[in-house]
């Protein structure tokens, strides 16, 4: 950590930024949540709210530490550095111009949603208690050492960080390869792992709430401000771009999967756009400091194009990638990380120039070797995990009857909708009110 004058101004804006962060996880469950039919509404929810609180105590006790300590030859940090974070306590703790635990709150928002993008492969199917295993194994053994590639530059908290951004010099503004790339590869392993759901091409499993679909992409579209713009650690002209980009990708992004849609399918839709939002969104996240507006606006439309293309391919390769995770952080990632050896403009504030602006083939050769490094550790690690938990915990999967019948009620004793009679208890008193049924519609004449 370099010692040096906090900033007020700075700290504010990396504090919001981290609550905004936070808040995308929140969002996350809504955009997933609605995306699931009723039945399994409550459970698609949990998996990211649980998901806050296991890494939350994970970082706290040494996932910051695995991340930002010194590193055992650029693969991983030392966990016993800030083990519980009180080394980080005092006023001379400080990273940039911030105090340190403003960062650690940055970072930690990171590693929750990180975590929870995966669980948008598994829905209607996996334990409880398998993804609660899953995400803490997962985490440590596989997050935290790609975030310290990516995240730990030389001297940024300790003296010596991962080699991604070190060794390599990869240009990775916001975890577009430890993030999205990492993420989307663990939801493919998991998916082929699980199998497809019950009744998958034979029932309906139509999104059964498109409203929440659409409250969980403006809550996700909100909180990128802060994903993007926050990783500056700074009010000031990097953030300033950064948020700009990160509303002209996400724009474009959606506007290209309406066009592809409309094209394809004779109409655009709400899912379409939705998910257009975060395509865009998940291509600017490593590119947001390196490229120009109107290369955010190509990014974002690759994006879009992309993951509206890449859905498709779930069906004719046979896995059952539940909410597109695969098709949006995968591919979006891929396209985003890899365009910065294309676009990547010297103006802007990472100061890289990609092969259109004349910086030859050597930026897109360090963006693909960053990309590939994630991608086939993510898949092996968390291919190894998921066997490991499938043998201790006796499957992965809930049981067919729990599926068919819903799994909220079997993993929660829950059930998102009530239309039923619903006992309410107030002050001892147990009662039942039953909820009327809609009056039938009058015949007009």
């Amino acid at each position: 950590m370099n010692a040096a004058e906090i900033s007020a101004g700075d700290t504010a804006w990396v504090l919001a930024s981290a609550a905004l962060v936070l808040l995308m996880t929140l969002g996350l469950s809504f955009f997933y949540g609605g995306m699931v039919r009723a039945k399994s509404v409550l459970n698609m929810v949990m998996m990211s709210v649980v998901t806050m609180g296991i890494v939350g105590v994970l970082w706290v006790l040494f996932g910051f530490s695995m991340v930002f300590g010194e590193s055992f030859g650029g693969l991983v940090g030392n966990p016993l550095d800030f083990a519980g974070l009180s080394a980080l306590m005092g006023p001379d703790a400080v990273v940039g111009t911030v105090p340190a635990l403003a960062f650690v709150g940055f970072q930690a928002a990171f590693a929750i949603i990180a975590v929870a993008l995966v669980s948008g492969a598994v829905a209607d199917r996996m334990k409880f208690s398998a993804w609660v295993a899953f995400a803490a194994a997962w985490a440590v053994l596989v997050y935290f050492p790609a975030a310290h590639w990516v995240f730990a530059g030389d001297g940024v908290v300790s003296e010596n960080g991962g080699f991604i951004v070190n060794a390599l010099g990869a240009v990775d503004f916001a975890g577009g390869t430890a993030i999205h790339i990492n993420a989307g590869a663990a939801a493919l392993v998991l998916a082929v792992i699980l199998g497809p759901r019950i009744g998958l091409g034979s029932t309906p499993m139509r999104p059964h709430n498109l409203p929440l679909v659409m409250l969980g992409a403006g809550l996700l579209w909100f909180g990128w401000f802060g994903f993007n713009s926050g990783s500056a650690l700074a009010a000031d002209p990097v953030a300033a771009h950064a948020w700009v980009t990160t509303l002209a990708a996400p724009a474009a992004g959606m506007l290209a999967w309406l066009i592809v849609e409309r094209i394809r399918d004779g109409r655009p839709t709400s899912l379409g756009a939705a998910s257009g939002i975060v395509a865009g969104l998940v291509g600017i996240t490593p590119a947001a400091a390196a490229v120009s507006p109107m290369g955010a606006l190509a990014i974002g439309a690759l994006s879009g194009v992309g993951s509206a293309l890449a859905i498709g391919l779930k069906n004719k390769l046979g896995y059952d990638d539940s909410l597109d995770v695969v098709g949006v952080h995968l591919v979006a990632g891929l396209i985003g990380t890899l365009a910065i050896g294309f676009l990547a403009d010297p103006a802007a504030p990472a100061e890289a120039r990609g092969l259109l602006y004349g910086g030859g083939f050597e930026l897109l050769a360090i963006e693909a070797v960053s990309s590939l490094a994630v991608l086939i550790y993510s898949l092996v690690m968390t291919t190894i995990i998921a066997l490991i938990l499938k043998a201790l915990m006796g499957g992965l999967r809930v049981s067919a009857r729990e599926e068919s019948s819903g799994i909220d009620v079997a993993a929660h004793a829950e059930s998102g909708y009530d239309y039923s009679q619903t006992p309410l208890t107030a002050r001892g008193v147990t009662r039942s009110v039953v909820i009327p049924a809609p009056a039938p519609a009058q015949e007009v004449n």
